[in-house]
């Protein structure tokens, strides 16, 4: 089995940008799937990847947001998107979990549970801290580089503008 993990905010929808720096939507009501993610995700899972979310979401820690809020933006994608799985990381840095990216726990325990070969499948992040979890975990590495002012990532396999260029670039490699 071959997966694509996909950090959810700014991959899969649109993050909330403010000075630059990306985040969350507050609920909802604010969320938007960004353009050509359903028919990035269809292609996908023609070529048969699992689709799997890697989603850090920390203000659920910090108390800024409820994790029913959390909960209901991921359980909206992932029926409306026909995404196998979301896995979330609602720590904080301090609490120096396994499942918080950049540390790859959540995409080794898809792994375990969907017997994923991690060497044939790809991690797409907008942040190096998906890259990293992606290296980390021995995934082939998608970095959708919209210009944040943040720590950039040092190592990536490819650099995209979309969901939907990362998925002609994933499914061009397919190699089965």
């Amino acid at each position: 089995m071959k997966a694509v993990f996909l950090d959810r905010d700014g991959v899969i929808n649109k993050a909330v940008v403010k000075d630059q720096k990306p985040y969350p939507p507050a609920n909802l009501s604010e969320l938007e799937v960004l353009p050509g993610v359903a028919l990035a995700l269809k292609n996908l899972r023609e070529c048969g990847y699992k689709l799997i979310v890697v989603t850090n979401q920390p203000d659920v820690a910090r108390g800024t947001v409820k994790l029913e809020t959390v909960e209901e933006i991921n359980l909206f994608l992932q029926r409306e998107l026909s995404i196998d799985d979301v896995l979330c990381c609602y720590h904080d840095n301090s609490d120096n979990c396994d499942c918080r990216k950049p540390k790859p726990g959540a995409i080794f325990a898809a792994a375990k549970k969907y017997n994923i070969d991690l060497g044939n499948s790809f991690m797409v992040g907008d942040r190096w801290r998906d890259v990293d979890a992606g290296i980390s975990a021995g995934c082939k590495t998608i970095f959708l580089d919209y210009g944040y002012d943040e720590k950039q990532p040092v190592h990536v396999d490819y650099r995209v503008q979309s969901l939907y260029e990362a998925s002609q670039i994933i499914t061009g490699d397919n190699n089965e």
